[in-house]
């Protein structure tokens, strides 16, 4: 939902699929994304399973731990016509591992990244949610990998890969065909992987107040500046400056402008 919410933010018309609990924290839910004018049609209703809950802890604001309650309506995403006609018309479709941890969603998830869209894996490992059997299919979907450097770790030593990152991710990429891998490095930045060559960012300094959404955020600004055929060096700017944006306010969503992207980029 953070990374739809930025995409709207940056004026992607963006479009959410999810699955909600007959219940007030879903009515709560509907009611705020609405109130962000993000499309809600793909959400859908569950009469039997409740809203999902993400319980965080931030007595450490560099790093924020989560408890991911299970189960909850959105491991029961059901496929139709409607949510693969929309996927099939995307320019890109954003998915994540978390959406695979249960069987249902699973199957959803694996049936839509049939698709010709140019495909996006946010791959989200968050113990134990994941399986690496599941993983290896997700990946052999992706055509962009986004990762942080903690599961970087866990994918290198799944697949022995060389200990060195700049080969590591090198050889990620050849495995799985993946034509470009981003990896997020909290304050420390970020790193593209174009196929050819590496491209570094340090980051921004900012005073952080909390890190929650920092990541969507600056995989939302990824998207943005990729969609606009911008080069690596582009894409990392506007990213990094918006995430480091987003860890300068309380909360995942902050409403802003480009103006104060600018900002931190300036």
């Amino acid at each position: 939902m953070n990374v739809a919410l930025h995409t709207q933010y940056l004026g992607i018309d963006t479009s959410f699929i999810s699955r909600i609990g007959k219940d007030q924290l879903g009515q709560d839910l509907l009611d705020f994304i609405k109130k962000k004018s993000l499309d809600t049609e793909l959400i859908q209703i569950d009469p039997e399973h409740e809203t999902s809950r993400v319980i965080v802890d931030s007595s450490d604001k560099e790093n924020i731990k989560y408890e991911i309650v299970k189960p909850v309506a959105w491991d029961f995403l059901e496929w139709n016509n409607s949510l693969q006609s929309k996927v099939d018309q995307a320019n890109a479709f954003v998915y994540g591992s978390l959406a695979a941890r249960s069987e249902k969603s699973r199957a959803t998830l694996l049936a839509l990244l049939e698709t010709p869209t140019l495909k996006i894996l946010d791959i989200n490992l968050r113990a134990p949610h994941y399986e690496m059997a599941v993983l290896d299919l997700l990946l052999q979907k992706a055509n962009i990998l986004k990762i942080n450097d903690d599961e970087l770790e866990i994918l290198t030593e799944t697949y022995h890969l060389p200990s060195a990152w700049e080969e590591g991710i090198k050889t990620l990429a050849e495995r799985f065909n993946i034509s470009m891998v981003c990896i997020t490095k909290g304050g420390a930045g970020a790193i593209i992987y174009d196929g050819k060559e590496i491209h570094q960012h340090p980051g921004y300094k900012v005073q952080v107040e909390d890190t929650v959404g920092s990541g969507d955020a600056f995989l939302s600004g990824f998207i943005h500046k990729f969609l606009q055929g911008e080069p690596p060096g582009e894409i990392l700017d506007f990213a990094c400056a918006l995430g480091a944006l987003v860890a300068t306010n309380k909360g995942g969503t902050p409403q802003y402008d480009l103006d104060a992207i600018s900002a931190i980029r300036n």
